[in-house]
């Protein structure tokens, strides 16, 4: 943490539960699980930027039960339908109408092991989450899985599958992983997004321009008319 910066904790009251908001681990392990995991949360902020009761989160820690605080998630990426966009230390299910995060991503690294996954997967298929997926960039390895009833069970086919929630779709590439937009447009990196955001602003001014112009020049003309006598609103 940058030396200006200060962080208030507000200690709990005797009797309260104190939850932490960091389980003392790394958000990433290498730049290319970090990159992964910043263009998953980025883009799909900007995908729901217009609805305010999608909750969109990196690397949050997600409480699901009240008052056990040694149970605890914390996805690379996650998305809650029904809840509102802002700050939170921590999601507390408890707190959030009771609404569990619909859709969760795991990038993993050369650390992640075998029975560590397992028990995410098992966490996820309990806790309630609909839609789980786990990118591998490294053996650029993709899987799905989505709730059937009580459980999670694996989407056999992930080539050009859709999330039934984000209505997103992914492709395997020689390059690894590739996701769209419902729009057909791919998932951008951060560089990328502001580029496309300071287009669409100077498109949008252009068309602004243009209409002024077209408006003025309208206005002149229904003056002119008005000289000679003529009722603008007639011709």
């Amino acid at each position: 943490m940058p030396a200006h910066v200060h962080t208030v904790r507000t200690w709990p009251k005797p009797g309260q539960v104190f939850y932490p908001e960091s389980d003392g681990r790394p958000m990433a392990e290498n730049t290319e699980q970090f990159n992964w995991i910043v263009l998953l949360v980025e883009n799909l902020k900007a995908l729901f930027a217009d609805d305010p009761n999608v909750f969109v989160a990196g690397d949050l820690l997600w409480y699901p039960v009240e008052g056990r605080v040694d149970i605890s998630l914390a996805p690379d990426a996650m998305v809650a339908f029904g809840r509102p966009m802002g700050f939170r230390g921590s999601y507390k299910q408890w707190e959030e109408g009771r609404i569990a995060p619909q859709v969760v991503f795991e990038v993993l690294s050369p650390n992640n092991t075998a029975l560590e996954m397992l028990d995410k997967f098992n966490a996820y298929g309990r806790f309630g989450v609909e839609e789980y997926y786990v990118y591998d960039p490294d053996q650029k390895e993709f899987r799905a899985w989505l709730r059937r009833g009580d459980r999670l069970e694996p989407v056999g086919n992930v080539e050009g599958f859709q999330s039934p929630r984000l209505k997103i779709r992914f492709w395997l590439t020689a390059d690894g992983l590739k996701v769209e937009r419902p729009d057909g447009t791919a998932f951008q990196t951060h560089i990328e997004l502001l580029r496309r955001s300071v287009e669409e602003r100077r498109r949008a001014e252009q068309e602004h321009q243009r209409v002024e112009h077209e408006r003025s020049r309208a206005e002149r003309l229904a003056e002119k008319l008005r000289r000679l006598g003529i009722n603008p609103e007639e011709v």
